[in-house]
C-alpha cells in the first residue's frame, strides 16, 4: 500500500467515515479592541469579516474574518441565515471575541501562548514573496517578533497583531529549501 501522508506514532491511518465531511472551522482569539483588531487583519493581512454576531444579554461580539478572494466574494448570500450556514461551513476561519468593556479596562491583556505557561504558539499565513510582504508590514509599523533573516530558521517571520498572538509569515515554494536545512 502506497503512503501519501506522513506518519507518526499513535496516528491512525483509518478514519471513521462518520468523520469525512467534517471540517477545520474555526480559531478563536480574545480580543480587547475591535476596531483596533478588525483594522489589523483587514488592513495588514487582508482579510474579510464575513460575519459579526452580537450577544447582547451576555455583552459580547464575535467577528468571524477570512481570506477570501474577490471572486468569491459575488458568492456570499446577503440573507441572515443563508449567510450563517456559509460562514460555519467554511474552512479556516478566524473568530475573534470582544468581551464588551475590555477595551476601558487596563487590567484586561490575553496570554499568546508564548509566554510562561506555554500554549498556543501562532496562526500562519502563506504570502507569495515573503520580502515584499515584511516591507509592507514595516511601512505599516507592525511590530516583528522575527523577521525572516533573525535566527536560526531563515525564510519566515513573525508578526503580532495589536493583542500580540504571533503569526507566521512564509512563503509556500519556499518552505522546501528552509526544512532541508534544518531535516
Amino acid at each position: 500500500m502506497s503512503r501519501h501522508f506522513d506518519q507518526a506514532k499513535g496516528l491512525s491511518e483509518h478514519h471513521d467515515p462518520a468523520t469525512h465531511k467534517f471540517v477545520f472551522n474555526q480559531t478563536m482569539f480574545r480580543i480587547k479592541d475591535p476596531e483596533r483588531t478588525l483594522k489589523f487583519y483587514s488592513e495588514v493581512l487582508g482579510m474579510t469579516l464575513i460575519k459579526r454576531l452580537d450577544f447582547p444579554e451576555m455583552k459580547f461580539t464575535l467577528y468571524f474574518m477570512a481570506s477570501i478572494s474577490p471572486e468569491e466574494r459575488s458568492h456570499w448570500s446577503t440573507d441572515h441565515d443563508e449567510r450563517i450556514v456559509q460562514t460555519f461551513g467554511r474552512p479556516a476561519m478566524l473568530e475573534l471575541t470582544h468581551n464588551w468593556g475590555d477595551e476601558d479596562d487596563d487590567d484586561v491583556s490575553y496570554h499568546n501562548g508564548n509566554q510562561e505557561p506555554k500554549g498556543f504558539g501562532h496562526i500562519g499565513f502563506a504570502v507569495p514573496d515573503i520580502d515584499a510582504a515584511c516591507e509592507r508590514f514595516e511601512e505599516l509599523g507592525v511590530e516583528f517578533q522575527k523577521k525572516p533573516n533573525d535566527g536560526n530558521m531563515k525564510g519566515i517571520a513573525f508578526i503580532k497583531d495589536p493583542d500580540g498572538y504571533w503569526i507566521e509569515i512564509f512563503t509556500p515554494n519556499r518552505q522546501p529549501d528552509l526544512l532541508r536545512d534544518h531535516l
